[in-house]
């Protein structure tokens, strides 16, 4: 595992970890999208990347601008952001190693990923773990400030007890984008992964994923692990059913690395 960093669009400079394979020769790319305000060392984020690359893959999770060690203000960032933050880091890929053919999104990553793909040529299949199907269901994080969060501009919130300061800009940016449709004319492969006894983003959200989706689309109940995958045993699991589902249609190059 490397330490790397690249700059977006912005010119803010992002920082990741790109996990490779043992050996010299890589089956494919991927990158993976971080939950909300989480951070790229989350463990899921962590031991999923990990178990990925024993498999072959060579993958890429980043922290998001103005999370992690990334540079950037969090305040001034928003969906849209979180969508050319995916983009220019598939295009760092690309420029290292090879283009992403793999997105892997955590809870708001998978709805990202699901958004972004259609950007993306490389992509061939996409898979989302926990992830709602409309970004806008992060508000409901914040319901009691949103008043002051319209009204005022801004208002600062308390997310898994660290403030984050949130705009008005990231709430009506959230409530613009349209998933329903960008999953309809997805055209890649995707793996659906939701727990049913996930306690912030509810099993419905997988349903209207999957129902929007055209074939080739499987689904995976995670039983009872918890919406952070805060048990190892889960996030491996999780890393191996991806890793096995992916071979059926990322491009096995067996690159040298």
């Amino acid at each position: 595992m490397s330490r790397i960093q690249f700059e977006n669009r912005t010119g803010t400079r992002l920082t990741g970890n790109l996990h490779q394979p043992d050996g010299n020769r890589i089956k494919s790319c991927a990158l993976f999208a971080h939950c909300f305000t989480c951070g790229r060392d989350i463990r899921a984020a962590r031991e999923i990347t990990a178990r990925l690359a024993e498999a072959g893959y060579a993958v890429l999770r980043f922290d998001f601008t103005g999370l992690g060690e990334s540079d950037g203000d969090f305040s001034d960032t928003h969906f849209s952001s979180n969508l050319d933050d995916l983009e220019d880091a598939a295009r760092w890929l690309g420029s290292e190693l090879a283009p992403p053919q793999l997105l892997v999104g955590h809870s708001l990553g998978g709805a990202a990923c699901l958004a972004v793909a259609e950007r993306l040529d490389s992509v061939r299949a996409v898979a989302t773990i926990g992830a709602p199907s409309t970004p806008d269901n992060v508000i409901g994080h914040f319901d009691e400030r949103l008043d002051e969060i319209m009204t005022e501009g801004s208002a600062e919130v308390t997310l898994a007890g660290r403030r984050f300061r949130i705009r008005r800009d990231f709430i009506e940016d959230a409530r613009e984008h349209d998933l329903d449709e960008r999953i309809r004319r997805l055209e890649r492969s995707l793996l659906v992964m939701h727990s049913p006894v996930d306690e912030v983003v509810s099993i419905d959200h997988a349903q209207r994923i999957f129902t929007a989706a055209r074939h080739p689309r499987s689904f995976v109940s995670l039983d009872n692990a918890d919406h952070l995958l805060t048990r190892p045993a889960d996030a491996h699991w999780v890393a191996a059913m991806i890793a096995a589902w992916a071979e059926r249609f990322v491009d096995d190059g067996s690159q040298e690395v």
